[in-house]
């Protein structure tokens, strides 16, 4: 099989008409940000902002066209709302005629309710919780996977998703490896390890592949790996948020139901000042901060026994206190910690008896316990501009 090039991309895309319906999306230069690895196609079609929804078609069309051919395994395509790039003033596209087209046994989830218009929810996942951080480097992605771990082993049916496109972490935490399989084309099996379900862009490029995509690529990725995943029932999806506040977070508060947010954060002030700006975007698009976890808590030297605040203590506990969520509890710095991460097998899986994995458990629960009290979220209608 010969590998496809961005050349027979963009000459394959030339046989889609524009919404002039007299040129071709490329002739005017609405298609950018062609990527392609693994066999697998994306790119962007920039259209005005307000046809974005009538265009659906002419995006369908040319990820058709794209899947037609010889050597590409998929392809993803983003619609690009740009007022300025995109040509305002051509008429109203006509569709194209031939654009394409539980277990027994758990912890009962809180009861999914029908989301509002336009705003989809996964089904057979009851509960979507995102874990954030205001920045990187306070063991977010791994606090994630044993938050997760800790949900099942408290009986629940539990997957992850990994929505850090540029720098995914689940294949390497999990020690998951090889591609996922496809079911008619388009919906992926997830991948699976210790129980877990796990979907990440890991699983799609090599470890090495930089991601250079803009915002509405990101959005599209993450929208697929959720919503076109063989997720079956759960009860909780666990989705490890990138750091920060950017398309992510936004995408998954505009578009999905989500539950609530776990803000994790280590006890020192610096910490602590971009936690608040995570938790602030969470109130502002109104998903429930379920609390706050802090990581690298303390330190007991494992010859001495002598106990080290290296980053400070209790940081996170007076935060939470103070804006008045649920502190979920205090993660030591553990040599293990960092072992069993680096290795794939977290320490809730491995070590399932240890002091820490019974800390991840009982986090576990007060997030369940957070997430009983409380119905699911309906999504709230927001256009960001």
């Amino acid at each position: 099989m010969t590998d496809v090039t961005k050349e027979q991309v963009l000459e394959t895309l030339k046989t889609v008409r524009g919404p002039d319906l007299e040129h071709n999306i490329v002739e005017l230069g609405m298609v950018s940000d062609v990527f392609i690895a693994d066999g697998k196609v994306y790119f962007s079609i920039t259209v005005p902002a307000e046809r974005a929804k009538e265009l659906e078609p002419l995006r369908l069309a040319a990820e058709r066209v794209i899947k037609e051919l010889p050597g590409v395994k998929g392809a993803l395509v983003a619609l690009t709302a740009d007022k300025k790039a995109a040509p305002a003033s051509a008429p109203a596209a006509r569709p194209a005629a031939n654009a394409g087209h539980g277990h027994d046994g758990h912890a009962h989830a809180p009861q999914q309710q029908p989301p509002r218009a336009g705003k989809i929810g996964v089904p057979g996942i009851k509960s979507i919780i995102a874990v954030a951080s205001g920045k990187g480097g306070v063991g977010k992605s791994t606090t994630a996977v044993n938050l997760a771990l800790g949900l099942q082993a408290n009986g629940l049916r539990v997957g992850i998703l990994d929505a850090d496109i540029y720098g995914p972490s689940m294949p390497r935490l999990l020690k998951i490896s090889g591609r996922p399989t496809q079911v008619d084309g388009r919906i992926i099996n997830p991948m699976e390890n210790y129980g877990l379900k796990v979907m990440s862009m890991g699983f799609l490029v090599d470890e090495e592949t930089a991601m250079i995509w803009r915002g509405p690529m990101v959005q599209s990725a993450l929208l697929q790996m959720l919503r076109e995943v063989a997720w079956g029932e759960l009860d909780v999806l666990v989705v490890d948020m990138p750091p920060g506040t950017g398309d992510a977070q936004l995408t998954m508060a505009q578009q999905v139901p989500l539950a609530g947010a776990v803000i994790v954060s280590t006890p020192q002030d610096l910490a602590l000042i971009d936690a608040r700006k995570g938790l602030n975007m969470f109130r502002k698009v109104e998903v429930p901060v379920l609390g706050i976890v802090e990581n690298m808590s303390y330190f007991i030297a494992p010859d001495t026994g002598t106990r080290y605040d290296i980053f400070g203590h209790g940081g996170a506990r007076r935060e939470a206190e103070r804006i008045g969520v649920t502190f979920l509890g205090e993660v030591p710095l553990t040599v293990s910690i960092r072992e069993t991460s680096d290795a794939g097998t977290p320490l809730v899986a491995s070590e399932p008896n240890g002091i820490v994995a019974g800390i991840y458990r009982d986090i576990a629960s007060k997030v369940w316990e957070q997430l009983g009290g409380q119905p699911q979220r309906q999504a709230p209608a927001m256009i960001f501009e």
